[in-house]
């Protein structure tokens, strides 16, 4: 191979690598930054317990939860998972009892 070719592919190499190591380095950031999010998201809602009923504003505002994905147990009929404020809370849709709450990043 001709010395120009070689240090050709050389280089093209180079920049290959580093290019990963970039990306690498962007998505770790990205899940550092993500996981920051989960931590200041979180509020404690002591009111929020089995047995009590959670307010139709603070379940609208949760977004519905892939149980399976979380690792959470499958909700009964007439149940879902909702993450609100950085908590999991288990709660019948049409009553917003509370079945269970627990703390997001202790589920991941």
């Amino acid at each position: 191979m001709k010395p120009i070719y070689r240090s050709l592919v050389v280089s093209a190499l180079a920049v290959s690598l580093l290019g990963s190591v970039t990306i690498a380095q962007d998505h770790r950031d990205d899940q550092q930054s993500h996981d920051h999010q989960n931590q200041q998201r979180y509020v404690q809602h002591k009111e929020w317990k089995r047995g009590a009923h959670i307010s139709h504003d603070d379940w609208n505002r949760g977004a519905q939860v892939d149980w399976h994905a979380h690792h959470l147990r499958q909700p009964p009929r007439g149940y879902e998972w909702r993450e609100v404020d950085g908590n999991f809370v288990l709660a019948a849709v049409a009553s917003g009892l509370i079945a269970s709450v627990i703390i997001a990043s202790h589920a991941h």
